[in-house]
């Protein structure tokens, strides 16, 4: 079976390099393009070039894959299947049309539930106990292709989106080794959707970090693992950003945004239900931080104000 890759972030080299580690053929990579990063503006490859090259596979780099200059390169590369994993660009009819068996998609959530850009850091928000991957028959749709395959996990109760995103990078390769076989012989049947169960999870934006202390304490406390490491949930003290890493929720009462208690190593706020212990956080032009070396040079008191 020859495969055709694409994907971009780490989620996706989990996947591409358990194909490359099984020995399955894969005739070509497609990623996107290198982005400038840090203040040098030097481009950078994405994780799923890095393990291509380190393989020596070849790699294609489209600006935007719809373009017919770009999708006649793509055909050069022949392949029984194309197997995607966030890459990052909608592919055309075309394209979806080309391989023999398809194109497949390996999803980091259990479809209908959480389609779209951020299923991980959804599922944590919403407080779900289980998600998975789902390996899906992609169609134009926006994640609404038949389900060919489903491997699912239990979320631990202090789950962070860095955590949960490696185990399921994991599933996702375990996933596609036991589905692709079967895809192969004919032995798997495609199960329709169904789309009054689906949700829709919609890309995370930086402002989506910003604490609000008027929800309660269990939404704030997933809120914290949900956006660690990105954005980070931040709040402001004395006009600054600080962003909280590490939490846990506590009694307590007081008007939300309040620090309501403080000992040597923690202080906790009050929230709109229940208050939050904060244990790490990052002052503004700052590193990473426990709360009680931020305790040694910083006088909080009962009765300040966060937000």
């Amino acid at each position: 079976m020859k495969i055709l890759f694409m994907g971009t972030p780490d989620f996706a080299a989990g996947s591409l390099k358990s194909l490359i580690d099984a020995g399955y053929e894969i005739t070509a990579v497609v990623t996107q393009p290198d982005r400038p990063k840090g203040r040098s503006g030097q481009p950078v490859f994405s994780p799923v070039k890095e393990v291509a090259v380190a393989a020596g596979i070849p790699v294609l780099q489209p600006v935007r894959i719809k373009n017919p200059e770009e999708t006649a390169k793509l055909l050069e590369y022949p392949a029984d299947i194309y197997v995607i994993a966030a890459f990052g660009q909608i592919l055309s009819k075309e394209i979806l049309d080309q391989p023999r068996l398809g194109c497949i998609n390996v999803h980091a959530s259990l479809l209908p539930r959480y389609r779209g850009a951020s299923p991980i850091q959804r599922v944590i928000l919403d407080g779900e106990k289980e998600t998975g991957i789902t390996i899906m028959q992609m169609n134009e749709g926006l994640d609404t292709g038949d389900i060919l395959y489903k491997k699912s996990l239990e979320l631990a109760p202090d789950e962070t989106f860095e955590t949960l995103h490696d185990r399921l990078m994991n599933l996702g390769g375990e996933a596609l080794l036991e589905a692709l076989p079967l895809i192969e012989k004919g032995e798997i049947t495609p199960v329709a959707q169904d789309d009054s169960l689906s949700n829709y999870a919609p890309l995370i934006k930086k402002e989506d970090g910003k604490i609000d202390w008027r929800k309660s304490s269990s939404q704030l406390y997933a809120q914290v693992r949900a956006f660690n490491p990105w954005p980070g949930a931040f709040t402001r003290l004395e006009g600054k950003v600080l962003k909280i890493w590490g939490a846990e929720p506590a009694e307590g009462k007081g008007n939300p945004g309040e620090v309501i208690s403080v000992d040597k190593k923690s202080f906790t706020v009050a929230c709109g239900d229940g208050a939050l212990k904060i244990v790490s956080l990052q002052p503004e032009g700052k590193k990473k931080m426990d709360t009680a070396s931020f305790l040694l040079g910083n006088k909080i008191e009962s009765g300040i104000r966060l937000g």
